[in-house]
């Protein structure tokens, strides 16, 4: 294999595809994410080969295999951050004061249920919820506050966000 013999490489691919799928899947935790990552780490290998120095094939796997799928996720999550990155600002913050049409007392009910849910919040998502949304402040004005960056901020609404849909009902608001 490390001679450039592509039939012994195809049997170390045949060998350990599993075991690479195994490793990539417990990081990626997306079958089709982990089966784009192990053709990822098969090709590294490959295009590795006549400058690598391969002393325990299995621990150079895994080690090749654990640092892509680690990659991909980490991409993910940034082209994630980065696909609602500005959301925030875009979008005003809601209103639960009510239109004109709407009937005051189901408008009262409303900011009632959402203060309370609030309160169920962790209290420091509770905060950056709060400031952003009904004080309308900005993330530096929150991370000032806070005396923390402007990343933390904007990961803290991301995971408050996260905490949100999991522990709230939708039903609860109907």
């Amino acid at each position: 294999m490390l001679a450039g013999d592509e039939e012994a490489f195809r049997e170390v691919v045949r060998t350990y595809r599993n075991y690479v799928f195994q490793i990539v899947f417990s990081v990626v935790r997306h079958p089709k994410d982990a089966e784009d990552v192990m053709q990822e780490v098969f090709l590294k290998m490959y295009t590795s080969l006549p400058q690598t120095e391969v002393k325990g094939l299995k621990a150079w796997i895994s080690r090749v295999a654990v640092n892509k799928a680690i990659d991909y996720k980490r991409k993910a999550y940034r082209q994630r951050e980065t696909a609602t990155d500005g959301m925030e600002e875009a979008m005003p913050p809601p209103s639960l004061s009510g239109s004109d049409t709407e009937d005051p007392l189901l408008s009262k009910e409303l900011q009632a249920l959402v203060m309370r849910k609030l309160e169920e919040l962790p209290e420091n998502y509770r905060d950056v919820i709060i400031a952003f949304y009904y004080e309308d402040k900005s993330y530096q004005q929150i991370a000032d506050e806070q005396k923390v960056t402007v990343q933390t901020i904007k990961s803290k609404l991301y995971r408050a966000k996260q905490w949100i849909k999991q522990h709230w009902k939708e039903e609860e608001f109907e």
